[in-house]
């Protein structure tokens, strides 16, 4: 038969597991901790992330200090592709995307660097509309897209700008390729290579390719003589490595996009965003937290992006 413990014996056996109580606490806490942490990581690399628009070059679609969830799974998330907060580069994995990108989504993106630039300084995402893909050719005029000789739809808060459009004749310096007589407002037309395409090099337009060419990691130069060597050996065309497409922001006048920086590569893509969850003015220092709270935009709160 058993013996009932006393009274003083099971406050003292109570006190004891009291003692043990705040480190299993702790050790509790750090569990759980750890695999919520390892499920953020998880749903950060591969389903969603978030994203504040720094520039106005896509407004009104999205405006500067907008908070946006990305859609990281649609075309295939990543793990980490640098460390955080710096611009150093390391080794990432890559899942299946849920479908590849369609002309008209508006996407995030790895900034590929300056027109001139095989790398960019620094490392950044880039917020545009994906408007012409692999094997379609993207023409301007007078402002005016046409993707494959069509005019393409409008989005449906693009703006131009209120000056008139530059003459077809009057070419700007910065342009993509390089030293092609287009300006913004009168662009192409442009063929956008993809992954198995021959671009066929000469004199005349090795200099607008090459960085292109550079940025697929091909050594690609051109001797004194005229003579194009890709990777050390002489050629006088190239097989495009990737897929591509060319983007635009819907601010068409105030925008950094493919005109200038050049072709965005398929697997620079990080997602397409979803829906606007915090917005407010991006010029107002945090350390002015009243003034910054006071300048949430709450009608942008819920805003779907299209």
């Amino acid at each position: 038969m058993a013996s009932k413990k006393k009274p003083r014996e099971r406050l003292k056996n109570k006190d004891k597991r009291k003692a043990k109580d705040p480190k299993e606490a702790v050790l509790k806490f750090l569990k759980e901790a750890g695999i919520i942490f390892g499920i953020f990581i998880i749903l950060n690399s591969f389903v969603f992330a978030s994203f504040v628009v720094p520039t106005g070059s896509m407004e009104d679609t999205v405006l500067a200090g907008d908070f946006l969830f990305v859609n990281k799974f649609v075309y295939g998330g990543s793990t980490p592709r640098h460390i955080f907060y710096t611009n150093v580069r390391i080794p990432y994995l890559t899942i299946p995307g849920f479908r590849n990108v369609r002309t008209g989504d508006v996407i995030v993106f790895e900034f590929p660097g300056l027109r001139d630039e095989v790398q960019p300084e620094e490392f950044h995402y880039y917020l545009k509309r994906a408007v012409a893909l692999s094997g379609d050719t993207v023409e301007i005029r007078d402002r005016v897209l046409y993707v494959n000789g069509e005019q393409a739809p409008r989005p449906q808060y693009m703006r131009t700008s209120a000056r008139s459009p530059l003459p077809a004749n009057q070419a700007d310096p910065r342009i993509f390729p390089k030293g092609k007589p287009w300006n913004e407002d009168n662009y192409g037309p442009l063929y956008i290579p993809g992954e198995g395409d021959t671009l066929h090099l000469s004199e005349d337009n090795f200099e607008g390719w090459q960085v292109f060419i550079q940025r697929e990691g091909t050594e690609a130069r051109m001797l004194a003589d005229g003579t194009i060597e890709i990777n050390g050996k002489k050629a006088d065309h190239y097989i495009v490595q990737r897929d591509y497409m060319f983007g635009l922001g819907d601010n068409r006048n105030n925008s950094l996009d493919s005109r200038y920086f050049g072709l965005i590569a398929d697997d620079m893509l990080i997602g397409s965003p979803m829906i606007v969850y915090l917005s407010w003015d991006p010029h107002i220092p945090i350390v002015n937290l009243f003034s910054k709270i006071g300048s949430i935009r709450w009608e942008r709160f819920g805003r779907i992006i299209r």
